[in-house]
């Protein structure tokens, strides 16, 4: 489990980032969701920024801010808690030199699970890629979101449940269906948070996004993000075809090797082309095309 812990009140260095209208709107409505007590649920392709995002609005909230991440091998233990290992205490009393009396105590030890934690204290807690978790371990959640209650069934405990604590929220986060990894979820947890997808950002948010992570000027990370939106849109912009993070590594590995961010250079075209080909050949399915493709958008940069 990690808790995130509140740092100084200085402005983050991705403040100007939330800024953006896009990121103001979003945010602004995701606070209110969760003030009147709804989960909420960013959905959109990997790179795009949904677990910093999570991560900073669980933040505004001035709540202890729990990270818990999906994966198949989640179990319920892990989230409630369990009885694991054992606690060993033995006295050997020896006062009267020909009476010896000996006493020992073996207790089980409890360790708390991540969501049960999160659900007494009242943290915000960010459940990042909840559908690579099975969706019997993701049943838990429906007596927590609807019953307000944490069912302690199968951790030995002498209660059965846990209240959840007034000021205990969720942000979800999740890839597409498709991804692989992913299981479909069921209804009755869908039904009960508001799905937000961020496969529509604007071009402002995305350029003040690759601005923050790879410290790059804004004309040349708007180049950057114009070229992997022209190449995406020739392709009939598949919503898991080239993500922001695209973007963030070209201008990345840009700013670190001293490459200019000139489509006549040859170092930026075959950058280009190392980023971006084996995507655009997988929807082409031809060799010349794909490099055609790219190498024409990037000669406009």
């Amino acid at each position: 489990m990690s808790v995130l812990k509140q740092s100084s009140n200085h402005p983050s260095t991705n403040q100007h980032v939330y800024d953006q209208p896009f990121f103001k709107s979003l945010i602004r409505r995701s606070s209110n969701y969760l003030s009147a007590g709804y989960p909420v649920h960013y959905t959109g392709p990997s790179g795009i920024g949904k677990t910093t995002l999570a991560i900073h609005v669980a933040k505004q909230r001035n709540k202890p801010v729990t990270l818990l991440s999906g994966n198949k091998d989640l179990t319920n233990d892990d989230l409630i808690g369990a009885y694991k290992g054992y606690s060993r205490k033995k006295l050997n009393d020896n006062f009267v030199r020909t009476v010896q009396k000996i006493e020992e105590n073996v207790t089980e030890d409890w360790v708390s699970g991540h969501l049960y934690e999160a659900v007494k204290h009242g943290h915000t807690l960010v459940y990042d890629e909840f559908t690579r978790s099975s969706p019997e371990t993701n049943n838990l959640f429906l007596s927590v979101l609807e019953e307000k209650i944490l069912p302690l069934y199968g951790s030995k405990s002498k209660d059965s449940h846990v209240r959840v604590h007034p000021d205990f929220r969720v942000i979800f986060t999740s890839n597409p269906a498709e991804y692989i990894g992913v299981y479909d979820t069921q209804d009755a947890l869908m039904d009960r948070m508001i799905s937000i997808p961020l496969n529509a950002m604007s071009l402002e948010a995305e350029v003040a996004v690759v601005m923050e992570r790879t410290k790059m000027k804004q004309k040349k990370a708007e180049a950057i993000v114009r070229f992997v939106r022209e190449v995406k849109k020739s392709m009939d912009e598949k919503e898991d075809f080239l993500s922001l993070r695209a973007s963030i590594m070209i201008a990345d590995i840009a700013e670190k090797t001293s490459v200019r961010v000139d489509g006549k250079d040859e170092a930026f075209q075959n950058l280009c082309l190392d980023m971006t080909y084996f995507s655009v050949l997988s929807m082409t399915k031809d060799e010349e095309k794909a490099r055609k493709i790219i190498l024409d958008h990037c000669k406009k940069v």
